[in-house]
Formats: C-alpha cells, sequence, structure tokens
C-alpha cells in the first residue's frame, strides 16, 4: 500500500471532505478522490462512503486507519532513533501555535535557535490550538504550542508529549476612564452590563470566557468578535467595548487602555507538546528547550 494514499485515508477520517482535505495535503480534489480509489483498488474493499456532502469511512477503512496510524507512528520512532544517532541539529521543523505565543516569546526562541542551529529550518503558522493539534497528529506540525483552556490535555494521552512552559494570567481590558479603572482587581460580575470585544482566534477560549459569564448567572453583550487583538483593543480603547484578554497577548496595549487582574486570579497553562518520543529527536529537543528558555517567567502585572 502507498504511503501518501494511506496518509490520504488517515486525513479524510479526521477532515470528513474531499476539500478540506485538499487543503491539508496540497493537492486537488479530484486528486484526494483519486488517491481514495487507488487504495481502494489495492486492498480490495470500499474504504469510504458518501454522506450528504462529506465523506464517512466504512469499517474496512476505519480498521486501516488504525494501522496507519501504528505504521506513521513506527515510521516516525524510526526517523527520530536515526536522527538521534547522527546527533545533529538540522532540517525542516513546524510550529502551529496560537497567536498569544506567537506575537510574544516565539520569535525569540526562533532567532536564538537560528543563531546557535543555522541548518535547522523553522516555519511557524499561527492556527487556533485544536486545529495545531490535529495537525500534529496528521504529521503536518511537528510542535504545537497551546494552552489548557483552548484544548483539553486529557486527550492526548499516550498520543503526545507535553512540556509546560509558562503560566500566562488573564487581565480585564478597558477604556481610559472607565468607571471600574480604579478598582486593583476586577471580578466578572462587575462586567456584566458591559458591552464585550472577544479575541476569537480561538474559538474554544471565547466559549470559555463566555461559559464563565453564563456560570455566574449572565450572558455578555457582544458587540465585536474578531480574531485580531488589534481590533480588540481598537473596541475597547475607543470606549465600545471591554474585554478579557491573556497576559501574553497584551505587549503593546498602549497607555490609552486600562489593564486589571481579573478576580479570582485566574490563569493558562502553556504547553509544548510533541508526538510521543519525538523529543528524542535532536532538533525537537533543541527546539522545546529553547522555547522552554524563551518563554516568560512572569507575566503578573500591576
Amino acid at each position: 500500500m502507498d504511503f501518501f494514499r494511506l496518509r490520504t485515508l488517515r486525513e479524510l477520517s479526521r477532515r470528513e471532505t474531499m476539500a478540506a482535505v485538499a487543503d491539508a495535503l496540497g493537492i486537488s480534489s479530484s486528486a484526494v478522490s483519486q488517491q481514495i480509489a487507488q487504495l481502494e483498488d489495492e486492498v480490495g474493499i470500499p474504504l469510504v462512503q458518501r454522506r450528504g456532502r462529506g465523506v464517512t469511512l466504512t469499517p474496512a477503512g476505519q480498521r486501516l486507519v488504525l494501522h496507519a496510524d501504528r505504521i506513521f507512528a513506527v515510521v516516525e520512532e524510526a526517523k527520530t532513533d536515526i536522527a538521534e544517532l547522527q546527533n545533529i541539529v538540522a532540517g525542516d521543523l513546524r510550529i502551529a501555535t496560537q497567536p498569544s505565543s506567537a506575537s510574544s516569546f516565539i520569535p525569540a526562541a526562533m532567532r536564538q535557535l537560528a543563531i546557535d542551529h543555522p541548518h535547522l529550518d523553522i516555519v511557524m503558522t499561527t492556527m487556533g490550538p485544536a486545529e495545531g493539534v490535529a495537525a500534529l497528529r496528521a504529521w503536518q506540525a511537528d510542535i504545537v504550542v497551546a494552552d489548557d483552556i483552548s484544548f483539553d490535555p486529557d486527550t492526548l494521552e499516550g498520543t503526545a508529549d507535553m512540556l509546560f512552559l509558562c503560566r500566562d494570567q488573564l487581565f480585564v481590558l478597558l477604556p481610559a476612564g472607565h468607571r471600574l479603572g480604579s478598582e486593583p482587581v476586577i471580578e466578572l460580575a462587575q462586567l456584566r452590563d458591559e458591552h464585550w470585544a472577544l479575541d476569537v482566534a480561538s474559538s474554544a477560549y471565547c466559549r470559555a470566557i463566555r461559559q464563565a459569564c453564563r456560570d455566574i448567572g449572565f450572558e455578555p453583550v457582544i458587540n465585536g468578535f474578531s480574531d485580531s487583538f488589534e481590533v480588540v483593543f481598537a473596541l475597547v480603547e475607543a470606549g465600545c467595548s471591554i474585554s478579557v484578554m491573556p497576559g501574553l497577548a497584551l505587549r503593546d496595549f498602549g497607555e490609552s487602555l486600562t489593564v486589571k487582574p481579573l478576580a479570582p486570579s485566574t490563569y493558562r497553562s502553556i504547553y509544548a507538546i510533541s508526538r510521543r518520543g519525538e523529543a528524542r529527536n535532536p532538533k525537537i529537543a533543541a527546539v522545546l528547550d529553547q522555547l522552554a528558555k524563551s518563554a516568560p517567567r512572569d507575566l503578573n502585572r500591576s
């Protein structure tokens, strides 16, 4: 069986449409269909079936994907063993990361790695934690930087290794001159009558904030959704909204905004995630080590 065809089937099991698989693999939708058809010819049994606009796997397809998972894991283990014997930090490495980490400490880590390991070529892509974990599982990313608000670490049990990088405190953003601007800390309940702007680069983070409001008895009135920190800052700065954002995103918030700790003190943990056992690979080990060194130790603000 052809490896690329197995990978195509594996992607289809996760993404469920030919178009999504085509985007992930960088080929056309018709090429995806051809790869699946050729794989079905190789194994002699139908592997997929149409369901509306999507595609689901037959029992045979599901069984084959389980084998493919093990096959790819063994191949990656072999690559790691060879790389460990060579003890060379070189080659391509892909980091998938949430935007707040991408705009704070990861560039510094990449700069230092370029100095220490000039033959290591790193490509960073920003995406939500769930999308990043999917990319890791599909071998489209080698390391994912994500937080435990946006994804559940328990879902990775047995398939990935997690390296703790730092804790990131959550803060309330207020426009200058806001009625709560003199408060030392702010509780969510004090914000029930405000208009909110929320960063939706991670839909899970947005849902978590909204659910925290619901848990204390109110639905936040949201007048701004954006996947750009700058847009959220602009709405708050103009006095249109307030927001709750992590400290990593507040590097350049400007003097026209007031930043106050959320009470009770609320944190998220930031992790670097790699496939199980691949931290032995010298290039992955080097990047994990530098990420841990570059991550901020104290994100508290007065």
